[in-house]
């Protein structure tokens, strides 16, 4: 089981580290983010019954962890033996001023909003945010479109 979760958290390692740079300022913030979603995807693993996409159930967890921990004032990160060791590894990606830009604004944005549109940037089609998100399909379309228009403001 841990080897097949090790190997889920790798091949799919993106989606955290999207989350935790959406959801965190700083490389240390992000780096504690990344630890404290794994863990919380390793305790929620023997659960996962492969209904939904694997990308789809962690981005649910990574979400909730997010928001979760930016709504506590003091990150407490609990690691016992059962904790798999060798999740993290470092990912540098050079990016460019444009996709720090877009960073930048898509951190002013609400929590919700946040989530929303970095499951649409990666590529889930409406039904699909609905159902990681907890909101109507029809929503998820009007929300889409008011997340655009206030990122073309912050950006201008």
């Amino acid at each position: 089981m841990e080897r097949e979760f090790l190997n889920i958290v790798e091949a799919n390692q993106g989606i955290i580290f999207k989350v935790c740079k959406l959801y965190r300022n700083s490389k240390e913030d992000q780096e504690d983010l990344f630890q404290e979603i794994v863990l919380q995807l390793w305790r929620a693993f023997p659960k996962f019954r492969k209904e939904s996409k694997v990308s789809t159930w962690m981005y649910r967890i990574a979400l909730n962890t997010a928001i979760a921990m930016f709504r506590k004032h003091k990150i407490e990160i609990e690691f016992n033996e059962y904790t798999p060791k060798e999740i993290y590894s470092n990912q540098e990606s050079e990016q460019s001023e444009n996709e720090e830009r877009l960073f930048d604004a898509i951190r002013t944005l609400n929590q919700t909003e946040r989530a929303i549109i970095a499951l649409f940037l990666e590529g889930f089609n409406y039904k699909e945010i609905g159902e990681i998100t907890g909101i109507t399909e029809n929503y998820v379309g009007v929300k889409i479109n008011r997340i655009k228009e206030k990122l073309k403001i912050i950006l201008k």
